[in-house]
């Protein structure tokens, strides 16, 4: 039996606010897409756009909308990780800025509702590849509308990874050395720039594992969820279950991920 979601103010169900959401996001960030998009520096590595807030801006408004009581957590606002009880939705209006701002299509928006620090809802959607990843706790995960599942891989040698750096070099330089010890006995790894698409693409498959060392809520909320609906593991640098406030994870098919952490046990990056 699948979760008990809220009715907006509107009568709409969550999912439906969601989606639209996600249609009115994607349709910003459709419309400023391509190399000429002004950039704001927040970090050496780490970048804002006018896509960013204006697509969170209308997230925003549509979540105060339909549901007032609701807290919510988004990038450019930030806020306090929703772990207290109550419903908390989590945005991360455009995961992937660097890709977007460089005309690269492989970036997503994210959104997710939460009950005491548990997605229950996951939705994550790349308008420009026209997909969009979603999960309902306990009714699996769906990928424009067809059933998506983590792929059968047991090990680390029969894995494709998808890995991201983040903006902690200390860390990166961790999670690298990670992949050259591993890379002998590996099908190979790609280095992805969105952690969101990243979690989606291990949910379908297309990655049978994906790994992140350095985390926001923003970034995992609708992963996780997504994952888990697809019948693959997502846990934490130490080996228990992944949170929202989990700063690493490692997820996919569920053979591959505890062949991952056996094979990274003691090094730096765990």
């Amino acid at each position: 039996m699948g979760a008990q979601l809220p009715t907006s103010a509107s009568g709409r169900t969550a999912l439906e606010v969601a989606r639209e959401c996600a249609r009115r996001a994607g349709l910003i960030l459709r419309e400023r897409f391509g190399p000429r998009q002004a950039v704001t520096a927040k970090g050496r590595r780490d970048f804002v756009t006018e896509a960013d807030v204006l697509a969170e801006r209308e997230t925003l408004r549509l979540l105060a909308a339909e549901f007032p009581d609701h807290a919510v957590l988004s990038e450019e606002t930030a806020g306090t990780t929703p772990t207290s009880d109550g419903w908390a939705w989590v945005v991360d209006p455009l995961d992937g800025t660097h890709n977007y701002s460089r005309g690269i299509p492989h970036f997503c928006y994210s959104i997710a509702l939460c009950r005491d620090g548990r997605p229950l809802l996951a939705l994550t959607y790349a308008p420009l590849l026209g997909e969009e990843f979603l999960a309902v706790a306990g009714e699996g995960c769906l990928l424009n509308g067809q059933p998506a599942r983590v792929s059968a891989a047991a090990s680390v040698s029969q894995s494709l990874v998808g890995i991201d750096l983040g903006y902690d070099d200390l860390r990166a330089a961790h999670l690298l050395d990670t992949m050259r010890s591993l890379w002998p006995d590996m099908m190979g790894f790609r280095l992805m720039g969105s952690a969101a698409l990243g979690l989606a693409y291990a949910a379908c498959g297309r990655f049978d594992l994906y790994v992140h060392h350095n985390l926001k809520p923003w970034d995992v909320a609708a992963g996780i969820l997504l994952v888990e609906e697809a019948g693959g593991l997502v846990l934490d640098r130490d080996g228990g279950p992944a949170r929202l406030d989990s700063q690493g994870v490692i997820a996919g098919a569920p053979g591959a991920v505890r062949d991952l952490l056996q094979r990274a046990a003691g090094h730096p990056w765990r």
